[in-house]
């Protein structure tokens, strides 16, 4: 699904009086629109890579706060959040307790607001403050300098860069173009990579079989026991236990590709769980991307191999 149509799917989902506003925005800029922002009595903004948009009450853009800008009241969030779950609150529970919901065409928004805890866990979140809309990226074709380039892609790398820097978009792809030639499960905690909704895949994973909304331990443990994958992808691993769950995967003769939030060798090393995996050779290769500035530009390639000799 490209971005053009990504971004009038996700409109949608916005309440009447923003969704007219902001639905015939340039083209040119659509392309480049990462994430809508919307906060109770604030202006809402467009982010790019790294420019923030306003839009008038008129619906123009504009590069600086100030002047009549379009703002979101409380009615504009209630009805864009009932929007966001079809109006069937109860049935997003699930999504909405762990802070974020799904919609059709593979954009995700993140929600914030009051939370409401449970036996010491969050149970639900009420009183939305702010919704944050992931814009569904799907560039076909992305990962192909990263495939291309990587030594044995298939004995699994670590993909690491800063957030918004292009490692979902880049994981899919290249989950996509190693389906065709190996068993690839998709770890989809956050249901971001293959954008499930309501049971469809809403990007195009190829042949990936997709472990959605699962943990990162329940899900290596089910496509270790019962889906017999040569490649398991997953996305932003970081704390033990997901480093656990990596490693009782490798130790069972499966590659694993997954990404982390780290912008350079020395950040990484600076996380326990991820300096463990490197040092018993969970992945063949690190690969760094260059920063949200150079969206899925690589930076770095480091060989593990040649790293620990």
């Amino acid at each position: 699904m490209n971005e053009q149509k990504s971004y009038e799917l996700a409109v949608q989902a916005f309440s009447p009086k923003i969704s007219c506003r902001i639905k015939n925005i340039p083209l040119n800029l659509v392309r480049d629109i990462q994430e809508i922002r919307l906060r109770v009595n604030r202006p809402i903004t467009l982010c790019t890579g790294n420019i923030t948009y306003y839009v008038t009450e008129n619906g123009q853009i504009a590069t600086e706060p100030g002047g009549n800008l379009l703002t979101v009241d409380k009615d504009d969030m209630h009805r864009t959040f009932n929007n966001l779950c079809n109006y069937s609150v109860f049935s997003k529970q699930n999504e909405i307790k762990n802070g974020f919901i799904t919609i059709r065409g593979g954009s995700r928004a993140g929600i914030c607001g009051t939370a409401v805890s449970e036996k010491n866990s969050i149970s639900n979140i009420r009183d939305i403050s702010s919704i944050i809309l992931r814009i569904a990226s799907e560039r076909i074709g992305c990962g192909n300098d990263l495939l291309n380039t990587v030594s044995e892609p298939e004995r699994g790398f670590l993909l690491c860069g800063a957030p918004c820097s292009g490692k979902t978009t880049i994981l899919r792809d290249v989950s996509r173009r190693l389906s065709v030639s190996h068993n690839v499960a998709l770890i989809d905690s956050r249901s971001e990579l293959a954008g499930t909704y309501m049971g469809e895949a809403q990007n195009d994973i190829g042949m990936c079989d997709v472990l959605d909304g699962y943990s990162k331990k329940d899900g290596f443990d089910h496509a270790v026991r019962c889906l017999s994958p040569e490649i398991v992808v997953c996305d932003e691993i970081g704390d033990d236990s997901d480093a656990c769950s990596v490693e009782n995967a490798t130790g069972s003769g499966v590659s694993v590709i997954a990404s982390a939030h780290c912008s350079d060798m020395d950040e990484l090393m600076r996380k326990s769980s991820l300096q463990g995996l490197i040092k018993k050779r969970a992945f063949k290769s690190i690969v760094f991307l260059k920063s949200r500035r150079e969206i899925g530009k690589i930076g770095e390639i480091i060989d593990c191999d040649e790293l620990l000799d």
